[in-house]
């Protein structure tokens, strides 16, 4: 029976790889060029031009290079210290490679730490070249190094993306600040939103992104757009002022948009406000799969205020909560403040909210339908509820739709009397 099913599964490889690929391949490149009206031919010239020459606007600026050479510069730096990067800088500038006990030690705390075995590969990370800098990482095993040579300066770091950045933001910008002299430094700061549109941001803000110091722009990521504001400045106390005005002038555009800043989450924010009003929460979801509960519960605090979460199809609804719902009771707005305070009952809590919508795995936001979700949170003083039109069962869907819900409950927490609470 398997060499029968291997049979099959050989003859579909064989076909799939064969002609029908070539025409689906060929077929969608001759597409794609009609389309886009010839864009890689017509843009040819310009992107090689764009790679490999200098600019020339930049002549004049020592040490200028192409995109092409910054960009495999980078790369190159960035694979893999200890056995790729460290041998070709040792090569490179005629140096050999040593032991750095002093990294060895890091690397193997790393590993004792989490109970695992220092194998040869990882000591060999601790090798660098002779008279290098070391740069300790306190983040991951791959520690990273600068190497000083004919003036000029090698840095060499990891390529995972969380420990490069860390390194680079605490290592190695400070070692180029103090090494070059430069007196300007930039101070970064995230004002974080969670269910608000980036269009609906920058139509607020638009004025403000013209700014050249503080610069301020917008990066979404999924249920959540973040303003990043950026200052020049001699000296911290001089970017922190800068920071802090730019920061006032968008708050008081945005308002209650902004849940926070930096490295702040929403998930964070609404269980620190569950926390100091002592309240504590109960859940109902019909579609999100219990991503709402599992957001809250992965951070410090959250099984505190989490007195129960309840993941159920809309079907189902009216024998866990009973109550004369029906057997499959419609979403609507009413139906979510309904449940949001059948589900605060049921969890004896303060606080009830449930996210109830469709469950249809062809809805979404990508789909001819994108479905609509409803809101409901109960309070002793009330319900409120919101309708999204967004719905449907995937990771887009759950992601946003829990995310608005979060900053719904967020608000609705700050404007209710603390009497209430």
């Amino acid at each position: 029976m398997e060499g029968e099913i291997l049979k099959i599964l050989t003859v579909i490889r064989d076909f799939i790889w064969g002609l029908p690929l070539i025409i689906i391949l060929v077929g969608t490149g001759i597409f794609l060029t009609i389309r886009l009206k010839g864009l890689q031919v017509r843009g040819l010239f310009y992107s090689l031009n764009l790679a490999f020459i200098k600019r020339k606007e930049d002549d004049n600026q020592a040490g200028d290079i192409s995109h092409f050479q910054a960009l495999m510069s980078a790369l190159a730096a960035t694979v893999g210290t200890g056995n790729i990067v460290g041998v070709a800088v040792a090569i490179a500038t005629g140096r050999e490679l040593v032991l750095d006990r002093e990294l060895l030690k890091q690397v193997a705390e790393f590993f004792r730490k989490r109970g695992m075995e220092l194998g040869e590969n990882n000591q060999r990370q601790a090798f660098i070249p002779r008279d290098a800098t070391p740069i300790p990482n306190p983040v991951g095993t791959a520690p990273g190094f600068i190497v000083a040579h004919q003036g000029k300066y090698v840095v060499s770091l990891p390529g995972v993306p969380h420990e490069l950045y860390h390194l680079t933001e605490n290592a190695v910008i400070p070692f180029l600040l103090k090494a070059f002299g430069i007196e300007t430094l930039i101070k970064t700061r995230l004002l974080k939103t969670a269910g608000v549109g980036e269009s609906t941001i920058d139509r607020l803000i638009s004025d403000l992104e013209e700014s050249e110091n503080p610069t301020v722009g917008l990066a979404a990521h999924l249920g959540a757009v973040d303003v990043r504001v950026s200052a020049r400045a001699k000296n911290l106390k001089e970017a922190e002022r800068l920071l802090a005005q730019m920061e006032q002038r968008l708050r008081d555009r945005l308002g209650d948009m902004i849940y926070g800043t930096d490295g702040e989450t929403i998930e964070q924010v609404v269980v620190d406000l569950l926390i100091d009003r002592a309240l504590s929460l109960a859940l109902l979801e019909t579609h999100t799969g219990g991503r709402l509960a599992s957001r809250l519960t992965s951070i410090p605090g959250g099984y505190v205020i989490l007195a129960q979460a309840l993941c159920t199809g809309i079907e189902r609804v009216s024998s866990v909560l009973p109550g004369g719902l029906g057997r499959k009771p419609k979403p609507s707005r009413n139906l979510a403040e309904n449940l949001a305070a059948r589900i605060r009952e049921k969890g004896q809590s303060d606080v009830g909210l449930a996210v109830i919508g469709d469950q249809d795995p062809d809805v979404g936001p990508y789909s001819k339908r994108t479905g609509n979700t409803y809101l409901g949170i109960s309070m002793s003083t009330g319900a409120v509820s919101k309708k999204i039109q967004l719905g449907g069962i995937n990771e887009y869907a759950r992601v946003r739709i829990t995310s608005i819900a979060l900053d719904m409950l967020r608000r609705h927490l700050l404007q209710a009397p603390e009497s209430s609470v």
